[in-house]
């Protein structure tokens, strides 16, 4: 199993800790990809090495796509090669989950629509005007999208993330 995280400057650092270390305790491949291929600085001054520039990603290697929050995804919906991705991810409905803010970058993709989902309570009228159908819930499945609405959500969006995987919990 191979998982793509998308991330940039700001991202929300235990958000990315946790999912990306709960997905690496099951043995998935995870590739993260910034928009220049380099280091990017979390919202804890967390430094974290990436693999490769989004451009050279190739949505059809990976089966999910992980999105967290904080300021990374306000960055990332303006690079058109995280929105294409995030885009092919939705539309051929392959397995997405997102934290937090990151519903920004589904927003951009124009990929919500019609969709139940979570995410920080601060968004959610832009959800709405999008037409997602926002729910204050803590985790919310819809087809292969799992939102979570936040960093306290995140034993529970783990538990979603992995059941969707067919991977132990």
């Amino acid at each position: 199993m191979n998982a793509l995280f998308l991330i940039a400057d700001g991202f929300e650092d235990i958000q990315f800790f946790c999912l990306w270390n709960r997905l690496r305790e099951d043995s998935v491949r995870v590739t993260l990809a910034s928009p220049q291929g380099t280091s990017v600085t979390g919202l804890r001054q967390c430094v974290v090495a990436t693999h490769t520039p989004i451009r050279e990603v190739n949505p059809t290697e990976y089966e999910l796509l992980v999105i967290p929050g904080g300021y990374s995804p306000e960055k990332l919906r303006l690079r058109e090669e995280a929105v294409d991705t995030t885009r092919t991810f939705m539309d051929e409905d392959r397995r997405v989950v997102i934290v937090g803010h990151a519903a920004q970058l589904l927003i951009t993709a124009g990929s919500i629509n019609g969709r139940r989902l979570t995410a920080s309570r601060e968004i959610r009228d832009d959800i709405r005007a999008a037409g997602g159908l926002y729910r204050d819930e803590a985790v919310v499945v819809d087809g292969a999208l799992i939102s979570g609405r936040g960093t306290e959500e995140l034993p529970e969006l783990c538990r979603k993330m992995m059941a969707g995987l067919n991977v132990r919990s």
